[in-house]
């Protein structure tokens, strides 16, 4: 019998001869990351272990990225800690304030990961690296401790779900739309600890960010991660963002054609006739766009480690140019890193969000998880390019968030209500 592209990811981290669904395995691990918010939990147990150092100082990744720059004393405290910790240890890549970026976009622009990579992360999205053909999975905080001790993680191998995507996206339909449309399939738990391998034409046409967008969010399916065998998209943003170069192992890197799959779910895209959005309170409760027209917004966040990448934002500003945000809605543009900031102050995209009455952030995960930037009141209703809208995630129990793309963000914003793209392009 075959093997996955995951099985094979794995197997290559440990020292047995043989691998399958639902074997133990103790694997070495290639980059361990924590934020501002789970970070700390790890330093603490990583102290009680008692030991001097860390297992190797150029293998960790500390980013603080949810309430920073610090929102009050008790988010300072918590990126003061992981501060503290990497200059202990002579950490190498912890990245302050004003360096910084959201982890799972930051990572990646920085050439950290690199297909056949196993990468764990005190994060649920740290999913969004098997875009590059790694195997990314969160963990808890105390696993995390245990990685930055020793430089391994206990994992069991995860099953795996093929989805199969044929045809051609139609107008308006993004890598946000496809993993949405998936996720209203299947369910929140319809992938629970189970590998999601994306492939297909589809896949294939579709840029690193999408790919990138489609991975982020499998763990809202249950999914213990998501996968894109790399390929010639893969090699060239490889190129791009690292020094070092892709060994053919890397390069070659597929499932065999007799590998092993619970399930194997097909889509013909061309079904899919317009935008999707999720509606509260979960990823999985999607509906077209054309039946939301009637749904008033007070907010508009565009950004996260989502949808906050410069193309993301050069889709916002095509529609938005020329345009103003409806005066009783606020928006609000979250660029992913530092780099991608500067990108778009270069192309001229912040002037046009700026004048279009829009906020531009700092890079930070800001109202994504009620941390700060846009956290909703009672009874407001935003419209985001996030990945979560669980009762009470940005705010207020009795607040709502719909999960969209940046074009139907972005005409919602112009609009005042959930609008598609073609109202206003």
């Amino acid at each position: 019998m075959g093997l996955t592209i995951t099985e094979k990811v794995l197997l290559s981290h440990t020292r047995d001869k043989e691998i399958y669904a639902g074997k133990f395995i103790l694997a070495d691990v290639d980059l361990a990351l924590g934020n501002d918010i789970t970070a700390p939990l790890a330093i603490k147990e990583f102290e009680k272990i008692g030991i001097n150092k860390v297992f190797n100082r150029n293998k960790i990744a500390l980013i603080p990225d949810h309430f920073t720059p610090a929102k009050d004393l008790a988010s300072a405290r918590q990126a003061k800690i992981l501060a503290n910790f990497a200059k202990k240890y002579r950490i190498i890549h912890y990245y302050e304030v004003g360096r910084m970026g959201i982890e799972h976009a930051l990572l990646p622009e920085l050439g950290l990961i690199k297909p056949g990579d196993l990468i764990i992360g005190a994060d649920s999205h740290t999913c969004t690296y098997g875009a590059l053909g790694a195997f990314a999975t969160g963990v808890g905080s105390t696993d995390l401790a245990g990685v930055m001790a020793i430089g391994k993680v206990w994992l069991r191998v995860p099953e795996s779900i093929k989805f199969i995507y044929y045809g051609k996206l139609n107008k308006w339909l993004t890598g946000k739309d496809i993993i949405l449309y998936t996720i209203g399939d299947i369910g929140v738990d319809g992938a629970l600890y189970k590998a999601m391998e994306f492939t297909g034409e589809v896949i294939r046409n579709l840029d690193m960010d999408g790919r990138f967008t489609i991975c982020n969010m499998a763990i809202e399916a249950g999914g213990k991660s998501g996968i894109i065998e790399p390929d010639s998209f893969t090699l060239e943003y490889i190129r791009e963002h690292q020094s070092t170069k892709v060994s053919v192992h890397q390069r070659d890197l597929k499932s065999d054609k007799d590998a092993k799959y619970t399930e194997i779910r097909e889509y013909d895209v061309k079904n899919w006739k317009e935008p999707a959005v999720a509606c509260p309170d979960l990823p999985s409760n999607i509906k077209p766009v054309s039946e939301l027209k009637n749904i008033k917004i007070h907010q508009v966040v565009v950004g996260s480690c989502t949808n906050g990448r410069i193309s993301d934002l050069r889709i916002s500003a095509k529609i938005l140019k020329g345009k103003k945000v409806h005066p009783e809605v606020r928006m609000i543009v979250i660029p992913a890193t530092q780099n991608i900031y500067l990108q778009a102050v270069k192309e001229g995209l912040v002037e046009i969000f700026v004048k279009a009455g829009a906020v531009f952030s700092t890079p930070s995960c800001g109202p994504c998880l009620g941390g700060h930037l846009g956290i909703l009141d009672k009874g407001e209703r935003c419209i985001s390019t996030t990945n979560r809208n669980f009762k009470g995630r940005m705010g207020h129990p009795e607040s709502e968030v719909y999960l969209a793309s940046p074009l139907v963000a972005t005409a919602s914003a112009i609009k005042g209500r959930i609008a598609h793209p073609e109202e206003v392009f």
